[in-house]
């Protein structure tokens, strides 16, 4: 899977700021130890300065807190697997001599979400790449699957002539499940964490159950017990690298600016992504673009709006009674809807605390035929498109 600038050309100051992207969230992977070690300290720090009695009493916690800085010992291995190589991931950024890791991250105003999303990232190998994470999948994922399956039968068609785009696909899992299937699949992500990782599974790992995971060690509130915290879970649950690679790709890049060609893809399949728009119409509008008259467009999710709360992005979060309302007003005929999907999102299964989503699920297709009754010729030209190497 190969790296480019996509339909369009950087510029020397967008590629710099692409370069100092790239380096700060290769930071954060390698200050992940340091930071968490760090915490664990300060917590050990306020627990001397405690009543003795206190100290007494809460020895077993102290103990914890010895085993959870193991279990981030044990995490930092695979931290190290995951950014090895992955100056050479993208064929378009050449290997440069590193910056002060130590440097660049403590001068960033980003570090406290960048080491979050570094813990994010941990979880969501546990929702794509484990047996723990198959009731989610299975959430999530499933429903889009079956309806793919419904929508384009493999009894009915060739499904390695179907093309499906999954935007936002995140480590990859549902666009690789499409692939197995038999239809040619495309995963795109923006993010940089994900695609880290998302290099390493699909790249480097051929082996079920490799690797060892501590991913909630970093979860302190509503824990019942303090083994909870430290398990561990195994991944991959299944051989990443059991596909042709003919079938599966995965691509890297904005959505709305890799996407830019239309009436490319039978199916465009999205999960947990159109809420991650600062406007979806925009989505949506690009979505109905790329599709292929008559093609069919299947999301599930909620609405988070990832930009709602921030105060240095612009957003706009309208309801999803608004969001239908668009997404026919730009031409799509909704054939199924349920907007009362139970879902969750990396969860640790036995907090305390147990959040749900009511998601909605539909399936849209884009006209076959314009107004005028003529039907829509299809092109075949390929868009160019950032994509991961794989080496």
């Amino acid at each position: 899977m190969d790296v480019d600038d996509g339909p369009r050309t950087p510029n020397p100051l967008e590629k710099e700021e692409e370069r100092r992207n790239f380096r700060r969230i290769e930071c954060a992977f390698k200050y992940y130890k340091k930071h968490s070690l760090a915490r664990i300290s300060k917590t050990e720090a306020f627990m001397s300065s405690l009543p003795e009695r206190h100290q007494e009493m809460l020895e077993k916690y102290k103990q914890h807190l010895g085993t959870i800085r193991q279990c981030i010992e044990k995490n930092e291995k695979i931290i190290n697997l995951i950014i090895r190589d992955v100056n050479w991931m993208f064929v378009n950024i050449h290997p440069d001599n590193a910056d002060d890791l130590d440097s660049n991250i403590n001068h960033s105003s980003n570090v406290s979400n960048d080491l979050e999303r570094v813990q994010t990232t941990l979880k969501q190998l546990v929702r794509d790449w484990s047996s723990e994470g198959a009731k989610e999948r299975m959430m999530c994922y499933q429903p889009i699957i079956d309806e793919l399956l419904r929508t384009f039968p493999q009894n009915l068609c060739d499904p390695a002539n179907i093309k499906v785009l999954v935007p936002g696909a995140g480590l990859g899992r549902l666009a690789f499940e499409i692939a197995r299937n038999g239809y040619e699949c495309q995963g795109n992500e923006f993010s940089l964490f994900m695609l880290f990782a998302s290099n390493f599974v699909l790249n480097r790992i051929h082996e079920v159950n490799a690797y060892e995971l501590f991913p909630w060690v970093h979860q302190n509130c509503n824990i019942l017990k303090g083994e909870s915290q430290t398990r561990s879970v195994l991944f991959p649950d299944v051989n990443p690298s059991d596909l042709p690679s003919s079938t599966f790709s995965m691509t890297a890049g904005d959505f709305l600016e890799v996407y830019v060609e239309p009436e490319q893809w039978d199916c465009v399949a999205t999960c947990f992504f159109i809420d991650c728009a600062h406007n979806i119409v925009s989505f949506i509008e690009t979505i109905y673009n790329i599709l292929k008259p008559g093609g069919v467009w299947l999301n599930l999710g909620p609405l988070l709006y990832h930009f709602a709360d921030n105060a240095n992005e612009n957003s706009i979060e309208p309801s999803y009674e608004v969001v239908r309302d668009i997404i026919e007003k730009v031409g799509f005929q909704i054939e199924k809807e349920d907007t009362n999907v139970s879902t969750t999102y990396s969860q640790m299964q036995e907090s305390m605390l147990q959040q749900e989503y009511k998601s909605v699920f539909f399936r849209c297709r884009k006209p076959a035929f314009q107004q005028n009754g003529h039907a829509h010729p299809e092109k075949n030209s390929a868009g160019q498109k950032r994509s991961i190497q794989d080496t």
